[in-house]
């Protein structure tokens, strides 16, 4: 079992609550993985009943949701108090968000009660991986799907090497790789998941531009052992000396990666891709609906 990072869960929560008003400025990220995992959502001959959007943010995906599954009933769950009221602002008089404040962890509904579980890269900011993963499989019902994202070890790889190479502790916590993502999934008894990785590559003039996006996507070191005052002037230009040293472009602008992993998974008991030669994964027709 992979060791987990002792995350600061209340400063995490501090800084989404922070961000909410002007968090979709700066989400492209959230925004690109969450239109990737409504695309593989449209492959499948699915028809949940009630959805849960876990970690909703300010409630895009619940939007989305909705409109692909209209005779669904969708939760939107954040631990963000601010995140829910954004995302309850997106409702009507007719059609209200259901919000719930919770805990990824210890999730307020009933065993088997979800039908799909969709997360937009919640897992990154989540104190125990394992914890989350049985969970979320203790909510789903036996027909019940999980679809997610969360960020691999490469993200802000660039930023985390200008940190250390000024002695500064990165300015992000640890992130794990796809294999214990994936297996982690196999530990909570999910059937036969499927990972794969997406890598994309943003820029930004200086670190001031990039320090104020993180910023603004409420992302930021959870570590409990982070240090808790704010980095001085000579400091922060020492660590963007180091990243214009070895982590620009052809243009001089600082480059951020980011590597995307995205997780699916069937519960027990519905029915599940199949493995087919040479290690593929082949997904029942059953499950894929017709084309015209």
């Amino acid at each position: 079992m992979t060791t987990m990072p002792i995350l600061d869960v209340a400063a995490l929560r501090r800084g989404f609550d922070q961000a909410s008003a002007h968090y979709e400025q700066h989400a492209v990220i959230q925004a690109r993985a969450r239109e990737e995992l409504l695309s593989r959502l449209s492959l499948l001959a699915f028809q949940p009943r009630h959805i849960l959007d876990l970690g909703c943010g300010t409630g895009q995906g619940v939007m989305d949701l909705r409109q692909r599954f209209k005779s669904a009933r969708v939760t939107a769950l954040d631990s963000a108090q601010q995140m829910l009221v954004a995302t309850r602002r997106r409702g009507s008089f007719w059609k209200p968000v259901t919000c719930v404040l919770g805990d990824a962890q210890r999730l307020p509904f009933k065993t088997g009660s979800i039908d799909l579980v969709f997360s937009n890269l919640l897992a990154p900011f989540s104190p125990n991986l394992d914890a989350l993963m049985r969970e979320v499989r203790r909510v789903l019902s036996p027909r019940g799907y999980w679809t997610f994202s969360t960020l691999g070890p490469d993200t802000l790889k660039e930023l985390r090497a200008a940190f250390l190479s000024a002695g500064r502790q990165p300015a992000i916590h640890p992130l794990f790789d796809m294999h214990d993502v994936g297996d982690a999934l196999g530990r909570a008894g999910f059937a036969d998941p499927v990972m794969d990785v997406d890598r994309c590559l943003l820029t930004y003039p200086s670190l001031m531009a990039l320090h104020q996006d993180l910023k603004g996507m409420g992302a930021r070191s959870g570590l409990a052992t982070r240090s808790k005052g704010l980095l001085g002037r000579q400091v922060f230009a020492r660590i963007e000396s180091h990243y214009q040293r070895s982590g620009v472009d052809t243009d001089g602008r600082l480059m951020a990666s980011c590597e995307i992993i995205y997780g699916q998974a069937w519960c027990p008991g519905s029915e599940p891709p199949i493995r087919g030669r040479r290690q593929e994964t082949v997904v029942p027709l059953s499950a894929l609906q017709r084309t015209r």
